[in-house]
């Protein structure tokens, strides 16, 4: 989902907020009418208590042999940045890859956004350091046909590196229901929001449109690409004819009190007897984060200059952050599922501001490192990157079940 800012550029919004909206209308309630599959309810294990007490305790069996996930990974989000000083850069690319590879312990790096020159060097990159890429198309918010071209241009790089020997699989994009104009009326993701809470969507035609374009784009992906395809569904709202992908996508930011609850609704999306990607899964730092089950983003006011945390602030708690993504990798661990992606590796628009929690952006990010800024408040400012609690704590995942494979 994008928005413009002061310059007329156009900046990314976390995925949650897409389900917001369409939360807020009452659409999914529609689409499970219309045979959607369930949304979650209850709460994530990692935040029980305020520093996530429930960390420690064992999924529930489920009758599997426990070998484990196949690929682990963390999404790198590319995009042209709010300003010059977060803008997309090469230099940057490679030395977070390399720290994903070699810190985060991360075999596979989902590589999404827009920009076919930015996807294509940065999935490059990650081939020569011998990373698995999930390669992600999401350009949103212009015509049909210029999504699909974005599609196919990429998916074309991807059977490219493939050819090469390089490991990749391609997804042709997340969510269509919200990228995609023409699928919900609005010509941007905020109209079709604003459509979304007004209830003026037929959920019907939504789901043929979206059926349409999706069989669309998966026909495409498999002309430009010939190995493994998917798509990153939302299921509260997708309804997808599996039929057309080899994996399974599901961004997934369920919470539930208890682990067993997780496995259940899991399990739902092994019916159809493909492997099963989860494309998104993470939380913010702060407590109570894990219980908006993707809504942690929406605790800032876009409205004043500079944005603000809205009241309450909320107590930052890093470790409730470290508590959700380790319980639920235990989780997808425990079931054997195919891969999980951790939602993301940073959020460069989000700085994190120390000892002013009113303007520490931080904490409605997503991210497993946080940006600080050399001069805080200055958007031109030069920034690094340091560690969270989550990012230590996902790396000792990664790295305990390489060792134990």
């Amino acid at each position: 989902m994008d928005r413009t800012d002061r310059t007329g550029k156009t900046k990314g919004i976390s995925r949650a907020r897409f389900l917001a909206g369409a939360a807020a209308a009452g659409l999914a309630g529609a689409a499970l009418t219309a045979g959607a599959a369930p949304a979650a309810a209850g709460g994530p294990v990692g935040g029980a208590g305020p520093e996530g007490a429930a960390a420690g305790r064992r999924p529930a069996r489920t009758g599997l042999t426990r070998t484990g996930l196949t690929r682990r990974g963390v999404v790198y989000t590319v995009g042209a940045g709010e300003t010059p000083a977060t803008a997309w850069s090469a230099a940057r690319m490679r030395a977070d890859l390399r720290a994903i590879r070699d810190e985060l312990h991360a075999d596979t790096v989902d590589v999404t956004g827009d920009g076919v020159e930015r996807l294509t060097a940065t999935a490059a990159e990650a081939a020569e350091l011998g990373l698995h890429i999930w390669l992600q198309p999401t350009l949103g918010d212009v015509p049909e046909r210029d999504i699909l071209e974005h599609l196919a241009e990429t998916g074309r790089f991807a059977q490219r590196l493939r050819r090469q020997g390089a490991s990749v699989e391609f997804s042709v994009g997340c969510e269509f229901w919200l990228f995609v104009p023409g699928i919900i009326p609005g010509d941007t993701v905020f109209e079709r929001i604003a459509n979304l809470q007004s209830g003026n969507v037929d959920p019907a035609a939504m789901q043929r449109r979206l059926a349409r374009f999706t069989a669309k784009a998966a026909a495409l992906g498999r002309r430009v690409f010939h190995g493994r395809l998917s798509y990153a569904s939302a299921p509260e709202i997708d309804q997808v004819d599996w039929d057309l992908f080899d994996v399974i996508g599901v961004d997934y930011y369920s919470f539930f009190p208890r682990r067993s609850d997780y496995v259940r609704e899991l399990r739902k999306h092994l019916r159809h007897g493909k492997p099963l990607a989860i494309t998104e899964f993470g939380t913010c730092a702060y407590r109570g984060a894990p219980e908006t089950a993707g809504m942690g983003w929406d605790i800032v006011d876009h409205d004043k200059t500079p944005e603000e945390i809205e009241d309450p602030i909320p107590v930052r708690s890093e470790r409730t952050q470290a508590a959700y993504l380790t319980d639920l990798l235990d989780v997808f661990e425990s079931m054997n599922l195919y891969a999980a992606m951790v939602f993301e590796f940073l959020t460069a628009d989000a700085p994190h501001r120390p000892g002013d929690p009113r303007h520490d952006l931080d904490l409605a990010s997503y991210g497993i490192a946080k940006a600080i800024q050399d001069r805080p408040g200055d958007p031109d400012s030069p920034w690094h990157r340091e560690p969270k609690a989550a990012y230590h704590a996902v790396a000792g995942a990664y790295r305990g079940a390489c060792q134990r494979q």
